[in-house]
């Protein structure tokens, strides 16, 4: 009998694809043959009832079948592409063709991240916005329209919600100089950021009445964590800054053209949507066989139940993402004893159900891209001592109604730390009267493209109807590894 022996082809019929799972069924199935405890007949069919019913087994005191069960019984809960699916899904061998805004302005590995995007099975359109840069999966900047039942979370981000905020007050900006103690004062007393940052005083918390952090075991477990983190902001280029506001025009009702003070963040879902995206991007690529350099653009499915929760949870993320900036805003406008004359903002790390100029109902991944429809309005930020701006949607279709979301890095965080000098960085910032609190050489201005020729690649997406000059700044403490 030592020559018997049940081989790969023979397991792979039962429908086991996955290697390491192949490996491990072959290892116990021979060695129960070596052994004589059954026949080949007998192991091969006792498998294959445990791949077709793997509850029937979880009691077995069979060699190792209780394991291989218990592996068998999760896989299939997951819906898992380990079984059944015999090859990896194949790219297109074209890619579909999309627009480039700004190409002299984007590097050669967030072109190719992109290539590779519009390759999937499952891409019908997409676009690259002019500040785009090599990310994980989509390229930051990078606009991606797949089949309406798919959704990709590396597509999404991994801090999910990433948006930004504007409170702009009847106050003259010239209230930034004048009064530029007091104002620095409520950022440091207001603000909290970092990694592990966490606040006890809140605004309002009512977001956590929702039945939604019921729904599932994911969310369930991260809710205490969201609750403490709420009104806090992240690491990297998160930020929240005061800044003199030039409003170009009559285009904002209620808000006549003029200089005003007013009020900016960026931050986005904290460690609750960073949770979010690092479980589900795994689930996905646990499940789905891409080649390598597709691995992180696998997706999940919405009619299943993995796709399902990941959609709960990312418009969960969203509203928690608003939330987090309503609460800074809200407690330093009660702190100023002014309310704001109107609040902008918008997500540029999310997922949307839309549909294409022809009707094609599509979902709508914009990673590092702000919606630009017609008329609809967001904010373009530049770098710690360069100028923002409002914008207003053309609802240009060739870009997915997308603009970019920044000036976009023009180089990683550890090329600045090489090759920037602090003393020309603390120029630039005397240069512009920037007052900073935190950040480091990584969020120097330098380290950003020029926001003014992204804002020239992008003019046919949107139009400029205000300025943002910041003016103090804060930011996560130096050194503090970066979330986004």
């Amino acid at each position: 009998m030592g020559k018997v022996k049940i081989s790969n082809n023979e397991l792979k019929a039962l429908g086991i694809e996955d290697a390491q799972l192949l490996a491990d069924f072959s290892r116990e199935a021979n060695k129960l043959l070596k052994y004589g405890a059954m026949t080949k007949v007998q192991i091969v069919d006792k498998l294959g009832k445990l791949i077709e019913d793997p509850k029937a087994f979880l009691n077995s005191d069979i060699g190792k079948f209780k394991e291989l069960a218990e592996r068998i019984s999760l896989i299939k809960q997951r819906g898992s592409a380990e079984i059944n699916q015999a090859t990896e899904i194949p790219l297109q061998t074209e890619a579909v063709r999309y627009p480039i805004f700004g190409a002299e302005h984007i590097e050669a590995g967030a072109l190719a991240q992109m290539e590779t995007a519009m390759q999937l099975p499952v891409s019908i359109a997409g676009a690259l916005m002019p500040d785009a840069h090599q990310g994980y999966g989509l390229p930051i900047g990078g606009v991606l329209a797949t089949s309406p039942n798919t959704i990709i979370p590396f597509a999404v981000g991994v801090d999910i919600a990433c948006r930004m905020c504007l409170s702009i007050f009847d106050l003259p900006s010239t209230v930034v100089d004048s009064e530029k103690d007091r104002l620095k004062s409520l950022l440091m007393k207001h603000t909290v950021f970092g990694m592990g940052g966490t606040t006890k005083t809140h605004f309002d918390t009512s977001l956590f009445d929702k039945s939604t952090w019921k729904e599932t075991k994911v969310i369930r477990g991260l809710r205490d964590k969201a609750f403490a983190q709420l009104g806090t902001s992240g690491t990297g280029n998160h930020f929240v800054e005061w800044g003199e506001l030039q409003v170009r025009s009559n285009e904002i009702q209620g808000l006549p053209p003029g200089n005003y003070l007013a009020l900016l963040s960026h931050s986005g879902s904290r460690g609750f949507g960073g949770n979010i995206a690092n479980h589900y991007s795994k689930v996905a690529m646990d499940k789905m066989r891409l080649p390598a350099q597709a691995k992180h653009l696998a997706w999940l499915d919405l009619d299943k139940e993995e796709g399902q929760e990941y959609w709960i949870a990312m418009n969960l993320a969203g509203e928690y993402a608003s939330a987090n900036h309503h609460e800074i805003h809200n407690k330093i406008s009660k702190a100023l004893n002014h309310q704001p004359l109107l609040r902008i903002e918008n997500h540029h790390n999310f997922a949307w159900k839309e549909k294409l100029a022809d009707g094609t109902e599509v979902m709508v991944h914009r990673k590092g891209a702000t919606p630009a429809g017609d008329g609809v309005f967001g904010i373009i930020p530049g770098s710690m001592s360069t100028s923002g701006f409002v914008v207003r949607g053309k609802g240009n279709a060739s870009s997915i109604n997308s603009a970019s979301h920044g000036a976009g890095r023009l180089m990683s965080r550890n090329a600045a730390f090489k090759t920037l000098d602090r003393l020309l960085i603390a120029q630039e910032l005397i240069n512009n009267d920037i007052t900073l609190i935190g950040s480091d050489i990584d969020e120097a201005p330098m380290a950003y493209k020029d926001i003014h020729a992204v804002m020239n690649a992008q003019r046919d997406l949107v139009d400029i109807i205000a300025d943002f000059q910041p003016r103090i700044v804060r930011m996560a403490a130096p050194k503090e590894r970066p979330e986004d």
